[in-house]
């Protein structure tokens, strides 16, 4: 679990093929990573991924062809930025939302505007998740726990503090650039409850 506060922005150095699947080298910025250790997890752009070794210029992780189909981490290259979160433990502080880290699809940014001195973004996202959105709401983007301000079909509307865009990747995107996005974990097993409360229990043998 995860909170989508970004620890550290860190730099792809190398990214392979590994049969159907994909391994990444990446660089860990400011993030500590004395304490990681093969099989940890981490939040690679929102994407929970399984620290598989350490080495002198970073650490390496496997990317599953799942993952692939459904996030941008297939588009990265040496040199890419990503957004970095160690796992959540007992003593964190929850500053942003409950993230699992299991990323529900790609959301495209529209515009992105001035508002002060913050921003508002725009971003359109898969229409099957669009009632999982709600005004107010929590959503993870990219790795970054932010509030949704406003709803309109698949589409909808964040606003970015000065900090955020400075400690984190979303500083640098662009209109047209997709994204990684999780809904709230709360509407996700809400529907399923309400989905199997519809549906008589089966009868199991014993």
């Amino acid at each position: 679990m995860f909170t989508g506060i970004v620890q550290a922005v860190g730099t792809v150095r190398q990214a392979s093929p590994y049969g159907q699947d994909r391994r990444l080298l990446i660089e860990p910025g400011d993030l500590d990573s004395n304490g990681l250790q093969p099989g940890d997890s981490l939040a690679v752009d929102g994407c929970c991924l399984t620290l598989v070794s350490k080495a002198a210029d970073g650490f390496v992780v496997d990317v599953s062809a799942e993952t692939l189909s459904r996030t941008t981490l297939g588009d990265l290259t040496a040199g890419n930025q990503v957004n970095l979160e160690p796992a959540l433990t007992l003593s964190s502080a929850l500053g942003g939302h409950l993230v699992s880290g299991h990323v529900d699809g790609v959301a495209e940014l529209l515009w992105r505007s001035p508002a002060g001195r913050c921003e508002r973004w725009c971003l359109r996202g898969p229409q099957r998740l669009a009632r999982y959105i709600a005004e107010k709401g929590s959503i993870c983007l990219a790795g970054v726990s932010l509030t949704v301000n406003a709803v309109a079909g698949a589409e909808f509307e964040v606003a970015l503090v000065p900090h955020t865009l400075q400690v984190t990747t979303l500083g640098t995107r662009r209109p047209g650039e997709c994204m990684n996005l999780e809904i709230d974990l709360v509407a996700r097993y809400l529907e399923r409850l309400m989905l199997s409360a519809a549906v008589p229990p089966a009868d199991y043998e014993r």
